[in-house]
């Protein structure tokens, strides 16, 4: 039986051999050089930067350097599954696009795009509230196909619900609250290049068509954007959201919740505790706390507190096909997937992030076969030395 894995490997061998190599990235440090020569220095390091040192960033890392597969061998690994279900759906790969605001910035048709191609291969979209499209616009673009909404909690209540309201009538079938921003980190390149996105009303696409935002501006944003950002600034963070804040939100909503941005094995106790669904083991991939704790380090204890309670999701700093079973074996269910598609999706469109998709399943599953596993899902910490 011929696996995804195989299957992109004869393809890229095959297309070589005919005089028709395959001028596209296979690797994360290839998409993110080709990224950087078509992006502004602006939109790059809006994506590439990091909070203060770096220091959170490269724990992530240096999490998934130090975690060690132990292979086993003589297996029959001739079929392989690399699905896995979450909240009762299948979908095609252990992994989601993580929410990524601003897509605008990386190509005129913004979020469109990935979502066009996260729904032909199967992987679910996490759309951000500050996307550059608006949420009723990417669900045209992916029909029946699955997509989650990620909600930044603005400090008005009414518009959070307006969010969350128009997330379900547009098929979106699970919330992502992201906690971890009561505040922009402290990020050093966006201050010396003296850029935020939103100043310029990238990102606003939610905002600006919501209409109890739109009841809060004294002109239509459309006419007069600079009074809209302006609203939008104030209302962007939540500082004060707290977890009387996430029974609210519970009370509002019959979708599934996950909250985004958890570290410590008692926050995610207290997420199971109110009635959320999941959590999302993440530090914004290095980008608000500095010096925080790597997301592969942190996982085993959240997975621990939440005692099978509710579904964990791994984010930040996944870059590989191990790195996705590394997480898995210590009890994610499955991983997010950010800066390597925002780079596809710079430097070569809906063809990039198509190929960054089947080439980041493939390498998942060669992962897997050549461990000597067969199934994603059925991974645990033994697969991993010292566990």
């Amino acid at each position: 039986m011929t696996t995804i894995g195989q299957q992109v490997q004869l393809e890229v061998y095959g297309s070589a051999i005919a005089g028709k190599r395959i001028d596209l990235p296979f690797s994360f440090d290839d998409w993110e050089a080709r990224a950087r020569e078509k992006l502004t220095d602006e939109a790059y390091w809006y994506v590439a930067g990091a909070a203060g040192g770096g220091n959170t960033m490269r724990a992530n890392r240096e999490a998934f350097d130090r975690a060690r597969i132990v292979q086993r061998t003589l297996r029959d690994v001739n079929v392989r599954d690399i699905s896995v279900e979450i909240f009762g759906k299948r979908i095609a790969a252990p992994f989601l696009l993580a929410p990524i605001g601003v897509q605008g910035i990386l190509h005129p048709e913004g979020e469109r795009v990935p979502a066009r191609a996260a729904a032909a291969a199967g992987i679910p979209i996490i759309l951000s509230s500050v996307s550059s499209a608006s949420m009723e616009e990417v669900a045209k673009e992916m029909g029946p196909a699955t997509r989650w909404f990620q909600l930044y909690p603005s400090r008005v209540k009414e518009l959070s619900a307006s969010f969350v309201s128009r997330a379900e009538a547009a098929g979106y079938s699970a919330i992502v609250v992201t906690v971890d921003t009561p505040a922009l980190g402290w990020r050093p390149q966006d201050l010396r290049l003296g850029y935020l996105p939103f100043l310029k009303a990238d990102g606003v696409a939610n905002y600006f068509s919501d209409p109890v935002f739109r009841s809060m501006c004294t002109k239509p944003p459309e006419q007069d954007p600079g009074a809209g950002v302006r609203q939008f600034l104030d209302v962007f963070t939540h500082p004060a959201f707290n977890w009387t804040d996430v029974a609210w939100l519970r009370s509002v909503t019959k979708l599934p919740i996950l909250i985004k941005g958890i570290i410590h094995p008692d926050d995610a106790s207290k997420a199971a505790d109110h009635g959320v669904d999941g959590v999302v083991v993440s530090n914004h991939g290095g980008r608000q706390a500095d010096g925080a704790v790597g997301t592969l380090d942190a996982l085993p204890a959240v997975v621990k507190a939440v005692n099978d309670r509710i579904t964990v999701l791994l984010d930040s700093g996944v870059r590989h096909g191990a790195d996705v079973l590394k997480a898995l074996a210590l009890g994610a269910k499955a991983v997010l997937l950010g800066r390597p598609y925002a780079y596809a999706l710079a430097s070569h469109g809906e063809e990039g992030v198509t190929h960054l998709l089947r080439t980041f399943m493939a390498d998942i599953d060669l992962q897997l076969g050549l461990c000597g596993q067969t199934s994603a899902e059925a991974l645990d910490p033994s697969f991993l030395e010292g566990w």
